[in-house]
């Protein structure tokens, strides 16, 4: 993308109070410590915020789902430095509806659902709801060949 003159336009992201994420109360309602959305911060890296939820009690990592290289290096900017942001960086993601996460904390476990919703802090009541809706679910080549990071 560029200006009329034909200057590169670098995408940018932009930190927002948590509570201005579309996906906050999404959160508060699964995680198994709300508290740590104390420290949490609304990404707006395009037109609309979603959350990035830091590394803390029972969480040992996170992520934050993006298009493109140059807006994931503007959200690790975003993040870097925020208590419970460790170490943030840019992988491919897993899912192959997102090309690429930043990725903040532990590295997730390759194990099953239960695991990865632990690692991500879930509650154990959200863990249940999820795996009793994907239970329902009939296995398509796409749901059987790979997860979200979070399955959550």
């Amino acid at each position: 993308m560029t200006t009329a003159a034909g200057t590169p336009i670098l995408p940018t992201a932009t930190a927002l109070p948590a509570a201005e994420a579309y996906d906050y109360d999404y959160y508060r309602a699964r995680l198994a410590h709300p508290c740590v959305l104390e420290q949490s911060v609304a990404v707006r890296a395009l037109r609309m915020p979603f959350l990035a939820v830091p590394v803390g009690g029972p969480r040992r990592g996170g992520y934050f789902p993006v298009h493109n290289v140059l807006i994931g290096l503007a959200v690790c900017d975003v993040l870097e430095g925020r208590p419970g942001f460790i170490q943030p960086r840019l992988r491919w993601s897993p899912d192959r509806d997102v090309s690429l996460l930043v990725e903040w904390g532990d590295a997730p476990p390759a194990e099953d659902d239960v695991a990865r919703g632990r690692f991500y802090g879930y509650s154990d009541a959200a863990i249940s709801k999820f795996l009793r809706s994907t239970a329902r679910r009939p296995p398509t080549p796409s749901s059987t060949s790979t997860r979200s990071p979070a399955g959550l």
